[in-house]
């Protein structure tokens, strides 16, 4: 079985009755696969129409998703090339959206990369790099995309930091820096924004299995589940529904939080 066949499967069956965000679009970025793909059907299945990010590079992978939500959870979705660390790209993007799709209420910031190294030997093209798609993207898109969100009777902003933001890891300073800035704009972007009663928020995954940690050489992963106090690694649906929730009703009262789901490997 593919990756794509199994991440598919799991969907299957999944209660579709409980629509909280029926009438709402969302947009999130980096969403071919991985956790923002999980993140993009999870939104889906509680109504929200989708636009669906991420680079040319992944169009049929993206194309696969949108194809998924209007099929089998009786969504539109709509997919938008663009790299999300050129603001022009982005607001290339918006027009696009705006033409084919119309506006958003939820923006997600999930797009990210890694170029990790000891610090000594880091190229300043990869903190460059990691820094611009990780940092300035979350910049690009708000930015770009905030006059939706301000005119919308529920606007969301909700970014992907990570426990490496709050903790560090050694071998990813570019990494934890580009995610602690995110985790500050988050709480800066809040205050500003409760004006407009727009709700502004972060989510910090610790280890998530995702293709990335799985394909780790086993000694790793065991060396990396006896430091969680849960034994386990996350799960790409557990990350998603808390983005979920986020975007929801049920969490108009939270803003400038950052939700840790780490398993308790940092408290």
């Amino acid at each position: 079985m593919t990756e794509e066949k199994n991440f598919f499967d799991e969907i299957e069956g999944l209660d579709t009755t409980c629509r909280r965000l029926s009438g709402l679009s969302a947009l999130v970025t980096g969403c071919a696969q991985g956790i923002g793909r999980r993140i993009a059907l999870e939104l889906a299945k509680e109504g929200a129409d989708i636009v669906i990010n991420d680079l040319s590079s992944q169009k049929e992978k993206a194309n696969k998703v949108a194809q998924y939500i209007e099929s089998h959870l009786d969504r539109e979705a709509w997919m938008v090339e663009a790299d999300v660390s050129d603001i022009e790209d982005v607001k290339r993007a918006k027009t696009q959206v705006e033409e084919n799709f119309g506006k958003i209420d939820i923006l997600v910031n999930n797009a990210g990369i890694n170029r990790d190294n000891f610090f000594t030997k880091m190229e300043k093209k990869d903190w460059d790099q990691v820094l611009s798609v990780n940092l300035d993207s979350v910049f690009n898109c708000t930015h770009t995309f905030l006059d939706h969100i301000q005119d919308s009777a529920q606007g969301r902003v909700i970014s992907l930091s990570s426990v490496v933001g709050e903790r560090g890891n050694i071998g990813q300073v570019n990494y934890a820096s580009s995610k602690a800035g995110i985790i500050g704009f988050t709480k800066a972007l809040a205050q500003e924004l409760v004006r407009d009663d727009v709700t502004v928020n972060a989510v910090a995954p610790g280890f998530i299995a995702t293709k990335m940690v799985l394909d780790m050489p086993e000694k790793v992963k065991d060396k990396i589940k006896k430091q969680i106090p849960m034994a386990r690694f996350g799960k790409p649906k557990e990350v998603a529904r808390t983005v979920t929730f986020l975007a929801s009703k049920d969490a108009s009262y939270i803003t400038g939080e950052v939700i840790r789901m780490n398993g308790g490997f940092y408290l």
